[in-house]
């Protein structure tokens, strides 16, 4: 065995147990156990530099050893960049959100701030840090990678809103007391019909995952699914109408009317009032005529006044139609495409919870056409009753008395 071998074989023995004065000591120690070229045979074996080892053999000859416990003198080593740039943390993150920090013409506004280009220009600037540094400051600093979040409503609050919750909350609250039927309506977002990609993660062989259209930009001709759902509150028990034409007014409240039809009526055959929350815009909008009209429409045939409470503009998200049914619908078909109607139907009806949701679902395939205009005489004959607090929002239509 050759002496380099020896050493190599020494060295991967009782590397994992020296520290870093250790190495140093231990690798002077068999250079000047060699004598001459001792000390590039060890670095040729070990790959420890010589450097380190003539710094080694330096220590050996010295009669103060360092202290135990230690590994360099007190103040060796490289320096750390706070020492040389004691304000290098203010420039990072002046790049990293110039905006805030005072600085509209960073170098690195419009471009992706990574810990790579964070350390290339702060170089530039003649800070010279590594991207790791980067990273490890940027942690110690509170940030952290982040996507964007869903909180901006894009209006200005109301001074009403909250108000306008509390209002929602006590007539819910109040009609579910006396055992009337209150629900949350809302229109989930149209779905493409065809093998298009549906967002989301699903169970499948290595390799067997389904295959769908590289692109999901179709020509109008191409099916959609207008999914409106209800939710009956006090019964935690979901009624989704799937439109294959459009989503308007009239297939608004045909939705409800659906419901009412194969449910509502029977599950509260002594209804007086129907109490319905929706958002305020969409097909269900407070501005809507159409949906008025058609909600008159539903009353004079039922026989119950309809009560209608919009959320404020811009706080769809606390609708409970939103986060207690279409949400889970979305959790059970996420992956699938929605091959057909039919697809679509399957799916949602069944979609269930572990607090015992149940959801039904039908295919409404008639058809909607746009650009039905209410008239003011129209608005005029309606049987509509504003509250005092905020009529726009709360309001009630009543049966017509006719014939």
């Amino acid at each position: 065995m050759t002496l380099q071998q020896t050493l190599k074989r020494k060295f991967s023995q009782i590397a994992d147990c020296l520290d870093e004065r250790g190495r140093r000591v231990w690798a002077a120690i068999e250079a000047k156990g060699i004598g001459y070229g001792g000390v590039s045979a060890v670095q040729r074996a070990t790959k420890i530099s010589r450097v380190t080892i003539t710094r080694g053999l330096k220590e050996l000859g010295q009669k103060r050893a360092l202290k135990p416990g230690r590994v360099r003198r007190s103040g060796g080593g490289r320096k750390s960049i706070d020492h040389h740039f004691p304000q290098w943390e203010k420039t990072l993150e002046s790049l990293v959100e110039p905006l805030t920090r005072g600085d509209p013409e960073s170098p690195l506004r419009w471009t992706c701030k990574s810990t790579r280009a964070l350390a290339g220009e702060l170089t530039d600037q003649g800070v010279k840090v590594g991207r790791q540094s980067v990273a490890r400051s940027l942690i110690r600093m509170e940030y952290s990678l982040q996507g964007n979040r869903k909180t901006e409503e894009g209006t200005k609050d109301n001074p009403d809103r909250n108000a306008q919750f509390e209002h929602i909350n006590a007539k819910t609250k109040r009609a579910l007391s006396s055992r009337q039927p209150v629900i949350s309506v809302d229109t989930k977002k149209k779905e493409l019909i065809g093998n298009y990609q549906n967002k989301g993660q699903a169970w499948h062989r290595k390799g067997k995952a389904p295959r769908v259209n590289s692109h999901d930009f179709p020509d109008p001709d191409v099916p959609r699914a207008h999914p409106y759902g209800v939710l009956d509150l006090g019964r935690n028990e979901g009624f989704v109408n799937v439109g294959t034409n459009r989503d308007t007014s009239s297939f608004a409240v045909a939705s409800i009317r659906a419901w009412w039809r194969k449910r509502g009526r029977h599950l509260y055959p002594k209804a007086k009032r129907l109490l319905v929350t929706a958002d305020s815009g969409g097909s269900n909008g407070y501005r809507r005529r159409l949906w008025k009209w058609e909600l008159q429409r539903l009353a004079d045939d039922t026989g119950l006044k309809v009560r209608v409470c919009h959320f404020p503009p811009g706080t769809s998200k606390w609708n409970k139609v939103e986060h207690r049914l279409f949400s889970f619908i979305s959790m059970n078909w996420r992956g699938q495409p929605l091959q057909s109607y039919e697809t679509v139907v399957k799916l949602i009806a069944s979609t269930t919870t572990a607090t015992g949701l149940k959801v039904r679902c039908r295919l409404d395939k008639k058809e909607y056409p746009l650009g039905r205009e209410v008239s003011d005489e129209e608005m005029a004959s309606l049987s509509l009753h504003p509250d005092k607090f905020r009529g726009e929002w709360n309001y009630e239509l009543r049966p017509r008395r006719l014939g």
